[in-house]
C-alpha cells in the first residue's frame, strides 16, 4: 500500500506523463535546396553539403543534402514548367501520363526517393530552403498546429537565435492547400530568408539559414539523446488572407506597394494605413476592423500570382511535452 507520501508522488507522476507525447527517434533528415532554382541560398548551402558535409552531420542521424529542381537551379529560374512547391498532391503524385510537366515529374521521383507521402517509411523530418525579395528575416514555416515535435524545434530554434527575431508563419487554412515540396516527411519545416533578390547570394542571409539549420539539427540530436522538453508556447502569424494589387479591367497592376508599408512585413497594420500608391499619387488604405500583420510584402515571384501580401493575425499555440520514445 503506499504511504500518503507516495500517493502524491505517483500522480504527480501520472500527470508528468500524460502531458508528455513520445515520439519515435528521428533517423532520417533530408535538406532541400533548389526547390525554385533561383533562390540561392539554399542551393549554394546544399551543393557546399554535398560535398563536405561535416556540418550537417549529427550522432545517429542521416542527414542528406539533396537539390530538388535541377534543371531551374541551371537556368537560375524559378521553375521550368509550374511551381514545384505546390504540387505535391495525390493527383499529381499519382499522374502515369507520359507528357506531364518537368516539375510534376520530379514531385513523383522526389517523393520515392523521400516519401512515399503519408507513408511509414517517409523520412522522418524535411527542411526546405527557400529565400524570399520580402523583408521577413529568417522565418520558419510551420504547416500543422498541432505538430508538437515542430512547435517544439522552433521554440529551440526562436529561443538559440534570441534576441535577433525568428518569426513562424503557419500556413495551416481551411481553404488555403499548398501541396508544399517538403510535406513528403512525416515533420515538414519550411525555411524562408531574406531580403534576398533572385538569383543572388547574400551573406547575411546565408548566415541566417546555416544558423537555422544548425540549431534544427542540433534539436534533433539532443531529442534523440532522451531530453525531456516541457509543454511550451510559441506566438506565430496565422494567415488569414491573400490580398491583390488593385488592378483595372484589363486585369493590370494599377497600384503598387505604398512606401510605408514596404519592407513592414510582420508589423502590425491598422485600418486606415496606408497600403497601395498610385501613380496619380492617391493612397489606399486599409479598410480592415481589426490589426493585421502583412508578410510576403512585394514578394517579386508572386506577381504572376496576383499576390501583393499575405494578412495574418498573431496567435500563440502551446506544444505538450515531448521526449523520444527509446529513451
Amino acid at each position: 500500500m503506499l504511504n500518503e507520501f507516495q500517493q502524491p508522488l505517483k500522480l504527480l507522476n501520472r500527470m508528468t506523463s500524460c502531458s508528455v507525447v513520445l515520439e519515435a527517434p528521428v533517423q532520417r533528415v533530408a535538406i532541400f535546396g533548389g526547390t525554385h532554382g533561383n533562390e540561392l541560398s539554399g542551393v549554394f548551402l546544399v551543393k557546399h553539403w554535398q560535398k563536405n558535409g561535416a556540418e550537417i552531420q549529427r550522432s545517429g542521424l542521416q542527414v542528406t543534402p539533396f537539390i530538388t529542381n535541377p534543371r531551374a537551379v541551371k537556368k537560375c529560374t524559378r521553375y521550368i514548367d509550374c511551381d514545384l512547391n505546390r504540387v505535391f498532391d495525390p493527383d499529381n503524385l499519382g499522374k502515369v501520363m507520359e507528357d506531364i510537366p518537368y516539375e510534376v515529374r520530379k514531385a513523383q521521383e522526389i517523393n520515392n526517393l523521400f516519401g512515399p507521402k503519408g507513408s511509414d517509411v517517409a523520412y522522418d523530418l524535411i527542411f526546405d530552403l527557400h529565400n524570399t525579395t520580402s523583408n521577413m528575416g529568417g522565418t520558419l514555416i510551420l504547416e500543422n498546429s498541432g505538430n508538437d515535435f515542430i512547435m517544439q524545434m522552433f521554440h529551440y530554434i526562436k529561443n538559440a537565435l534570441a534576441p535577433e527575431s525568428c518569426p513562424v508563419f503557419l500556413i495551416e487554412h481551411p481553404n488555403l492547400k499548398y501541396a508544399t515540396t517538403r510535406s513528403i516527411a512525416k515533420h515538414p519545416v519550411g525555411v524562408e530568408v531574406g531580403p534576398q533578390p533572385q538569383g543572388v547570394l547574400r551573406a547575411d542571409i546565408l548566415d541566417k539559414m546555416r544558423k537555422i539549420i544548425k540549431h534544427g539539427l542540433d534539436f534533433v540530436r539532443i531529442f534523440n539523446e532522451g531530453e525531456e522538453f516541457p509543454p511550451c508556447t510559441i506566438e506565430v502569424y496565422r494567415i488569414i488572407e491573400k490580398v491583390d494589387y488593385p488592378r483595372n479591367k484589363n486585369d493590370d497592376i494599377i497600384a503598387i506597394i505604398h512606401p510605408c508599408l514596404q519592407d513592414q512585413d510582420w508589423q502590425p497594420l491598422n485600418k486606415g494605413d496606408p497600403v497601395f500608391l498610385t501613380c496619380d499619387g492617391e493612397t489606399i488604405a486599409y479598410e480592415g476592423d481589426s490589426t493585421v500583420y502583412p508578410t510576403f510584402v512585394n514578394e517579386a515571384a508572386y506577381y504572376e500570382k496576383k499576390q501583393a501580401f499575405v494578412k495574418t493575425v498573431k496567435v500563440k499555440l502551446t506544444a505538450k511535452g515531448l521526449r523520444s520514445s527509446s529513451s
